[in-house]
């Protein structure tokens, strides 16, 4: 019998009402003739109010003890979706990440899935009937402490639990109908996206678009599972991730992106001589800090450099104060800070094998006055580093350029593009 994952984020489940339209939809696959497992996320604002509550009693909690708490929004939702389906006359059963087997590493708060243990019992589960309802976002490590995932961490839960059912799709249930060419409340002209292929989507999610995150598009692409991203308000086809094929179109630009609230580290007159870079970035590991578009560039005499890259605004203070402790280790170093920045992207499979791309969207900036303080290519996407103030109106320029907004001619997907692997 096939099997479904369908996961709800909190959006969809934020009331009483939403909690039974979801379970309609759990229900309605079931009749289909399908196994059924929903994974659930905490309900709309719960993990802001439980995180908020734990900073009125300490300024400094552990990162076991928040982990400990947010998972019990999750186990609040398992509960109530299970019971909205019992309410409608079908058995259902709730469960926990730490009750399926959801075993993670001891990263508290950013947790990643090693295995899923209980695959025996969620199989036995499935076939003597019940809908079964995961909670989302949270496991175990090898202790039994309870871990968190982090952002995202439902759709990683929904895609890993797919992949170790090997069902037949991963339904992600969103507020929105699909995934757009851009953010369609920034670009009012963004077309829906029948379908968008797992390199691309993976790059979007990087970039700042929100519908999933980037940790569990990785996951469905390397362990082949069908995706479909579909609104929990209406019935309209979402739109299908899928794996490039000879039979869909490849078109040059497939989406556009827009990513706010980042700032570049600037170390300036760092000695260049082998190792020293390395030394400075696994100290910025060690911080739990992620960079982006690193830039060196050596002065007259090649006896110092400067370096700079880029990070999310929440890590700016952790990246001063290592800039602080290598001044004094590094006689003449200093840090630099440029907050207040954002970055525009194009995304497409199609510009492995066409030219002419960047110049379009450098001038697309050029003619909105938005001056690129950086930039930063790979094989599908390139990225410009602006300052934050003008990147909704550089989005809506890179997007238009490009006529984001039009359906691609010719090369649309057949009724059914994809195939399980």
């Amino acid at each position: 019998m096939p099997i479904v994952v369908q996961k709800f984020g909190g959006t969809s489940l934020a009331n009483a009402e939403k909690f039974h339209r979801a379970a309609r939809r759990a229900i309605q696959a079931k009749l289909a003739g399908n196994q059924v497992a929903v994974v659930v996320s905490a309900m709309d604002q719960t993990t802001d109010e439980l995180i908020s509550l734990a900073y009125e009693v300490t300024d400094r909690p552990s990162r076991r003890e928040m982990d400990q708490l947010l998972a019990t929004g999750e186990q609040v939702s398992i509960a109530l979706m299970a019971m909205a389906i019992h309410h409608a006359g079908h058995d259902a059963i709730s469960m926990t990440g730490a009750q399926i087997g959801i075993k993670t590493d001891r990263s508290h708060g950013r947790a990643r899935i090693r295995e899923i243990t209980g695959r025996t019992q969620l199989m036995s589960l499935l076939n003597q009937g019940s809908i079964v309802i995961v909670a989302g976002f949270q496991g175990v490590d090898e202790q039994f402490n309870v871990t968190t995932l982090g952002r995202g961490g439902s759709d990683t839960t929904a895609v890993a639990l797919a992949a170790s059912l090997q069902a037949d799709v991963c339904e992600i249930y969103t507020d929105v109908d699909g995934i757009y060419s851009a953010d369609p409340r920034i670009v009012p002209a963004a077309r829906k996206l029948d379908y968008i292929f797992y390199d691309e989507m993976l790059e979007l999610a990087s970039l700042g678009a929100q519908v999933m995150h980037s940790r569990s598009i990785e996951l469905g692409k390397n362990y082949g599972v069908r995706l479909c991203v579909r609104s929990s308000l209406t019935d309209a086809k979402g739109t299908d991730i899928v794996n490039v094929s000879s039979d869909l179109q490849q078109v040059i630009v497939r989406g556009a992106a827009l990513k706010k609230g980042l700032a570049r580290v600037e170390l300036v007159r760092v000695p260049n001589r082998p190792g020293i870079a390395s030394e400075i970035f696994r100290r910025v590991a060690e911080r739990e800090v992620m960079v982006d578009d690193i830039i060196q560039v050596i002065h007259a005499g090649g006896t110092t450099a400067d370096l700079s890259f880029t990070v999310d605004k929440g890590d700016v203070e952790a990246c001063r104060n290592l800039g602080l402790e290598l001044g004094q280790e590094l006689p003449g170093l200093s840090v630099e800070i440029r907050d207040k920045l954002a970055k525009v992207s194009v995304v497409g499979v199609g510009m492995r094998t066409h030219t002419g791309v960047a110049s379009r969207m450098f001038e697309a900036l050029h003619q909105s006055n938005v001056n690129i303080e950086n930039i930063s290519t790979s094989e599908i996407v390139i990225s410009c580093v602006i300052r934050e103030e003008d990147g909704e109106r550089a989005l809506r320029a890179v997007h238009e350029v490009f006529e984001l907004d039009h359906a691609a001619s010719g090369g649309q997907p057949g009724a059914n593009p994809l195939h399980k692997p």
